[in-house]
């Protein structure tokens, strides 16, 4: 067995991302959030894109007001009000002063902004009781961008401010990398649908639709290709079919070593090269890991739903977000905190506890979620948002210890 972290470096060297010439396609500003840019962003405009007023108050020239105090005010003659989206008409001379108000553009003979708690209004002129800074609440054009520069790299996925900078660059046309395609297979004779009548022996396939929401969460397609028998020809039919269509294929089941495990061998008739069988990790120790020669990643995971699932956590998110396009920052995020109980595992392999994190006076805490830690229960899954890791060759961490603990059921930043 491979170690979770040798696993982790073959499949993000394994993962060839979506080409930045063939797999990209332009949408609109409104539908950008979460997706990969695909080109770096420039914009022709400067921002700000005129000399700007920071706040409400008085455009001035500086001369006239560097020396004024409460004791020895200087007036101004007010020439003009300038509301924010109008355009000065006039030049300010000496002695004079427009009426300015936050976001405003500066007037030509202005240099500086007065704010109005240090003037004193009297009919058309103004009373300045203190001397400003050269050139203060002033936002200069091109001082947050100039025109031309980068703006946003490629291979970011675009949150709210990058929306926000977008619309401001009046970048209205977005070229994103199209969304993976991600394929998945629920394999065994004993699986039906949530809405078949339930057999004795039968067992309901939870996987298509967690790994489904799973895929979306992360920015992919799900391509349900739904439960396949333990039939090696069908198998091998649909298991091909979804390597033609899709970047990744996710098969639930088949990757043990009992007699009706047969997606190793499938996946070698059909010409695949297997680079993991399985990883010292629980649950989710039968891994199989292989690549195609049109750069489709083939994952078979366990069937058991916990087992998928946290699979699906620790190595295929990862895989999913190198695909994207996305240019840093594939790992999961580990946190340290302080667990609330005692953790048990055997020691040989790298265990992962399901449980709750929260912060509590300023300090991460973890709690272990009640009932059995099979890979088989879902129920005490459900709502926990945290993995705490157990690693290899210890059996116990004691209540109140320091745990790393790994986030999961959170959307990642693209959608």
């Amino acid at each position: 067995m491979l170690s979770v972290q040798e696993a982790e470096k073959i499949i993000l060297r394994l993962v060839r991302p979506l080409d930045p010439e063939k797999d990209t396609e332009t949408i609109e500003l409104e539908t950008a959030d979460g997706r990969i840019l695909a080109q770096e962003i420039a914009s022709n405009l400067d921002f700000p894109y005129w000399d700007n007023s920071a706040m409400d108050g008085y455009a001035v020239d500086y001369e006239d007001v560097k020396n004024c105090s409460v004791e020895t005010p200087i007036t101004l003659e007010i020439v003009e009000e300038i509301p924010a989206g109008y355009q000065p008409k006039l030049t300010l001379q000496r002695g004079q002063a427009a009426r300015i108000f936050t976001g405003g553009m500066l007037p030509q003979g202005a240099d500086t902004i007065v704010m109005q708690e240090n003037t004193q209004k009297q009919n058309n002129s103004v009373k300045i009781l203190a001397a400003p800074k050269y050139q203060e609440f002033v936002r200069h054009k091109g001082s947050f961008y100039q025109a031309g520069t980068p703006m946003l790299p490629s291979g970011i996925a675009l949150s709210a401010s990058d929306i926000a900078v977008l619309a401001t660059a009046q970048c209205i046309k977005i070229p994103v990398y199209r969304r993976p395609r991600i394929a998945i297979l629920s394999t065994g004779d004993e699986l039906v649908a949530p809405d078949t009548p339930l057999q004795p022996g039968q067992i309901v396939d939870s996987n298509q639709y967690a790994l489904a929401s799973f895929v979306r969460d992360n920015g992919g397609i799900p391509l349900r290709f739904g439960i396949i028998k333990d039939q090696p020809d069908i198998l091998k039919a649909q298991i091909a079919q979804a390597i033609s269509q899709a970047d990744i294929v996710l098969s639930t089941g088949g990757v043990s070593v009992g007699d009706y495990d047969y997606i190793d061998q499938i996946l070698e008739e059909l010409g695949g090269n297997i680079h993991i069988r399985s990883v010292a990790v629980k649950p989710g120790k039968p891994l199989t890991v292989a690549t195609f020669s049109n750069n489709c990643l083939y994952f078979g995971i366990p069937g058991n739903p916990v087992s998928a699932l946290v699979s699906c956590w620790r190595f295929i998110q990862s895989a999913i977000k190198k695909l994207s396009g996305l240019k840093e920052n594939f790992a999961p995020t580990f946190i340290e905190a302080t667990t609330q109980q005692e953790l048990r595992a055997g020691g040989k392999r790298e265990t992962y506890l399901w449980g709750k994190l929260s912060v509590v006076n300023g300090k991460y805490e973890f709690s272990l979620a009640g009932g059995s830690h099979s890979s088989g229960n879902l129920i005490n899954l459900s709502q926990t948002n945290s993995l705490a890791v157990v690693p290899i060759g210890t059996k116990s961490i004691p209540k109140a210890s320091k745990v790393m603990v790994m986030q999961i059921n959170c959307k990642s930043n693209y959608s």
